[in-house]
């Protein structure tokens, strides 16, 4: 019997994500007809304990004698984890939220990042706003979101896009101290301002019912990446806008078999398909394939590499790849706007980007040199 390890996150925010990305594989993994394979898990907090993710990795490796382990970790924690499979010479599937930018994109053999592409994300929609007219914007973020470099994929491409930055507004930590009440002055002084946003979590639903509250029918114009566009907490967010646009990386009403398989069988079970379940059921796709390619190869790593990066993986989301130089996922991203249901959020599709590989082509030649982010956190996870 073959042995999947999973390292298993907590999050303020999303309380379930450990129960998510466990459900998603367990089921992806039924959908396949692998019941033959087992799945063994290690708790890593919030990710941010270099040794305790590096301890439970080596323990799914040593002791669970897992085949290849999945982790919902940063890629500097990745690339501390690296070592480590080297060694074993096996394969770590990192379940990439995307929100950050590497100082220096990974290209290890062990190592392949199945992203949510939250700093893509970020970059296309900035580059929307300046294409839908808006050349000056505000950037607006929540305190913990302000903290990754989709900080500076968002800027930059608004800039080179032909925008101007004009402000820059991070709101509290907590609820209490949640406000956006500087964005009246901000918008006082520079009118017709796209609000360039990053949040996620019960961030998006304090940041709608804030400009709701604040900018009652003004319909500001608000530009969001993956995470802000999340659909389980957009339905319980109020209607802030009726221009409300963005970047999404999945959704259920995604219209292709696999995604209607996936949502199918987790609402059957009672559950909410959500970001972390859709890489959980993502990943038992290509970890089954990884072990195949473990066999068809007698675990020489390089020539597994070599093949897994030639696939193309049918998803929920739509078409998946890797990327040769840095081992990261290609998926269609999609044009979103957000409607109004009862009150509330819906997600309404608007149409495909197809040219996501060239996006984020461009988007990897970004200089960092001069670019920092001091998380070691995995997004969300706090």
């Amino acid at each position: 019997m073959n042995t999947i390890g999973i390292l298993l996150p907590r999050s303020t925010f999303y309380t379930s994500i450990g129960f998510d990305l466990f459900d998603g594989l367990k089921y992806g993994l039924l959908e396949l007809e692998r019941e033959d394979i087992k799945i063994t898990t290690e708790n890593i907090g919030f990710g941010a304990d270099k040794q305790q993710c590096y301890r439970a990795a080596e323990k799914l490796l040593l002791e669970e004698n897992a085949d290849l382990v999945i982790a919902y970790i940063s890629h500097r924690t990745a690339e501390l984890l690296k070592p480590l499979f080297l060694a074993a010479n096996k394969m770590l599937l990192v379940l990439d939220s995307g929100a950050s930018l590497p100082t220096e994109w990974p290209s290890c053999p062990n190592i392949f990042y199945l992203s949510l592409h939250n700093a893509l994300g970020a970059w296309i929609a900035s580059k929307k706003a300046t294409t839908d007219g808006f050349l000056n914007g505000g950037m607006v973020s929540g305190y913990y979101d302000g903290g990754y470099l989709h900080t500076y994929s968002l800027s930059e491409n608004f800039v080179n896009s032909g925008g101007t930055i004009k402000f820059n507004h991070v709101t509290g930590y907590k609820e209490d101290d949640f406000t956006i009440s500087p964005l009246k002055n901000y918008l006082d002084k520079y009118p017709k301002s796209a609000l360039l946003s990053l949040f996620s979590g019960d961030f998006v639903q304090w940041y709608f019912k804030g400009i709701q509250e604040e900018f009652h029918n003004e319909n500001l114009p608000i530009y969001l990446s993956p995470f802000g566009l999340e659909e389980t907490m957009l339905e319980n967010a109020v209607y802030p806008s009726n221009s409300v646009k963005g970047v999404a990386s999945w959704s259920k009403k995604i219209d292709n078999i696999r995604n209607k398989a996936f949502v199918t069988k987790l609402e059957s079970l009672g559950k909410k398909p959500n970001l972390f379940s859709l890489l959980g059921w993502e990943s038992a796709q290509l970890a089954v394939q990884i072990i195949s390619l473990s066999k068809k190869h007698s675990n020489k790593i390089s020539d597994i590499a070599k093949e897994f990066q030639s696939l193309k993986f049918e998803t929920p989301r739509g078409k998946i790849h890797f990327d040769v130089k840095t081992n990261t996922s290609i998926s269609t991203l999609y044009n979103v706007s957000v409607i109004e249901k009862n009150g509330m959020c819906e997600l309404k599709l608007d149409s495909s980007i197809e040219n996501s590989k060239e996006e984020f082509e461009e988007m990897c030649n970004l200089p960092l040199e001069n670019s920092t982010s001091a998380w070691f956190n995995s997004y969300t996870c706090i």
